[in-house]
């Protein structure tokens, strides 16, 4: 008989906040796979958890997930942890999954706390509809590329970004719409947690002051409001409306179809203007 795969929920900052569950799921595996030993040794030790931990990160992935494979199929527990929240979410553990799933593995969840829902809820912006698109690209360009597009869209978009590099990301929602509104927060859950939530302007002119760039951020950006929904590709052609989702990773299929959408146009008229003009 096969092992099962937990898929374990940690705190994001505070360790008080980790369901009785997971506790005992974790003493009670053979093995506790994790990012960083070191971090997910000061929750055990807390709790007093003596479960072997290894290493299972974006750098070793492939190769020990046969291994944890071959583990599991003996008839092994295993659990798996990122070094705060939910595995999977931002994190390695994907293809893993996939794995196990092919090969008919059991997977069991055991839920907890997440800084992308954790920062919306306290930010005041609408929670109804919303988009989580993790890390932005580095590349100052393609970065400015998917902003746009996560900031066309109707519902509110949920980002995390590093201490290094939030200003630069903040500096560029200002670029894309001075007027949009946006939250950003760090340290949740932990003794310096804070929460800011006003026009970019205003977010941008408290970072380095009121706004610490110590720890690692999530920042919530408002839905584009209906009067603005169109402005951004008024002066674009239809082809240059499809190339820009393309660029942003769209294939044509998807970006033809988003494009009369946002033009409210047939299709059809999408496509025969794009293959004219390609």
């Amino acid at each position: 008989m096969t092992g099962v795969l937990y898929l374990v929920g940690t705190p994001i900052g505070n360790l008080e906040d980790i369901t009785f569950r997971a506790v005992r799921i974790l003493k009670e595996v053979d093995c506790i796979y994790c990012e960083d030993t070191r971090v997910t040794r000061t929750l055990t030790m807390h709790y007093n958890i003596d479960t072997p931990l290894k290493s299972y990160h974006e750098h070793n992935k492939n190769k020990v997930t046969d291994q944890l494979i071959e583990t599991l199929v003996s008839g092994n527990h295993i659990a798996l942890v990122s070094d705060a929240g939910l595995p999977l979410i931002s994190d390695p553990g994907y293809e893993l999954v996939v794995e196990c799933r092919d090969k008919g593995i059991r997977i069991e969840t055991i839920p907890g706390p997440n800084a992308a829902l954790s920062a919306l809820m306290t930010s005041g912006i609408a929670s109804y509809s919303f988009i989580f698109d993790g890390f932005l690209p580095r590349k100052d360009k393609e970065k400015k590329k998917r902003l746009q597009t996560l900031m066309e869209l109707p519902h509110t978009a949920i980002i995390y970004e590093s201490p290094f590099r939030v200003k630069h990301t903040i500096e560029t929602i200002m670029e894309i719409d001075a007027t949009r509104k946006v939250s950003i927060a760090r340290e949740l859950t932990k003794k310096f947690e804070q929460v800011e939530t006003a026009n970019v302007k205003e977010i941008y002119n408290k970072l380095d002051n009121e706004i610490n760039l110590k720890g690692e951020f999530v920042i919530i950006i408002d839905a584009v409001s209906e009067a603005d929904k169109v402005h951004w590709w008024a002066e674009l052609t239809v082809y240059e409306h499809v190339i820009h989702y393309i660029e942003t990773g769209m294939r044509s299929k998807e970006a033809i179809k988003q494009v009369a959408v946002d033009r409210d146009i047939k299709k059809n008229e999408v496509y025969e203007i794009y293959h004219i003009e390609h």
